[in-house]
């Protein structure tokens, strides 16, 4: 596992979002809701590289990116996911793909 997995995962820990059990789904939905907030920071017309801070908390378009990635951590860190050889293995096969896939258009 690789640093930032196990951080991310004892972080969530610490602060108490293992004491109870959440589904897949759940999980998979607070993911989701990270991109989200990072659309609406863009629809709100925020930069795409732009940090602001409410009070000390850091809020904008990368923050909500960086939550969406230690959301990942800590999944693959609670459930024993190998995300960095998940991650090269996925790689390495787009590689061998064609342009665009084939053809698809987005």
């Amino acid at each position: 596992m690789t640093t930032l997995v196990k951080a991310a995962h004892q972080n969530a820990i610490d602060k108490g979002w293992y004491e109870e059990p959440r589904s897949f789904g759940e999980v998979i939905a607070l993911m989701h809701s990270e991109l989200s907030e990072a659309l609406e920071d863009h629809r709100n017309g925020r930069g795409l590289t732009e940090i602001y801070y409410e009070g000390e908390k850091p809020c904008g378009i990368p923050t909500e990116l960086a939550d969406v990635v230690i959301r990942i951590f800590d999944t693959c860190g609670h459930l024993g996911i190998d995300l960095e050889a998940a991650i090269r293995d996925k790689m390495a096969y787009n590689a061998t793909r064609e342009r665009r896939h084939g053809g698809k258009k987005l």
